[in-house]
């Protein structure tokens, strides 16, 4: 073996407990099935660590997609069944320029028109949605992709489908609530 393939392979033998260690998956039972969610923490710190935070809280726990928009995403993280907002903790900084694109089966954080008010909310894209990243959004900021759908887009494709009516002010929200039953993490990073 040459010099320079030991010096390679030796380098990549260093390198695999560190890939390891960043592979970090969140499981979502839901009310129609199961969803695993592998978390990209290499490009977006902040927004791994402040979901993995709500779900190691238990804060998904009972909450509801509550809106869902067949031909765009499906969102929740924020309110129980009855349409009640769940308290959460200060927001976050926009990790939108972070190099993940809103493409079908990502996961990203919900925000206001304020770039930097993201807190529990996320987003699951249907389709894919560029327009939403950084590089094009029209607001200029766009939407933080933290995540990727890697078991049960099936489910998301059933979420996604359900009837949807206006309740209140909200608009989009399944006629049965569809809930995250538990949210649980399957693998921890290490130091």
């Amino acid at each position: 073996m040459s010099p320079f393939l030991s010096k390679l392979l030796a380098a990549a033998l260093v390198l695999l407990p560190l890939a390891d260690a960043q592979a970090q998956t969140v499981r979502l039972k839901t009310s129609m099935g199961d969803v695993r969610i592998q978390l990209q923490a290499e490009k977006a710190p902040k927004s791994v660590a402040n979901f993995l935070a709500y779900v190691k809280a238990g804060h998904y726990d009972g909450t509801i997609f509550h809106r869902v928009i067949a031909d765009f995403m499906i969102q929740g993280g924020g309110f129980t069944q009855h349409m009640v907002q769940k308290p959460v903790k200060a927001p976050i900084p926009l990790e939108a320029s972070n190099g993940l694109s809103n493409t079908r089966g990502t996961v990203a954080m919900a925000r206001t028109p304020d770039p930097n008010s993201a807190t529990a909310q996320f987003f699951v894209n249907v389709v894919d949605n560029v327009f939403l990243d950084a590089a094009n959004a029209r607001d200029g900021h766009g939407y933080a992709v933290f995540g990727q759908v890697i078991e049960g887009m099936e489910v998301i494709d059933q979420i996604r489908a359900v009837p949807v009516e206006n309740k209140g002010m909200h608009a989009n929200v399944p006629v049965q609530p569809v809930l995250i039953l538990k949210a649980s993490i399957e693998k921890e990073s290490k130091p």
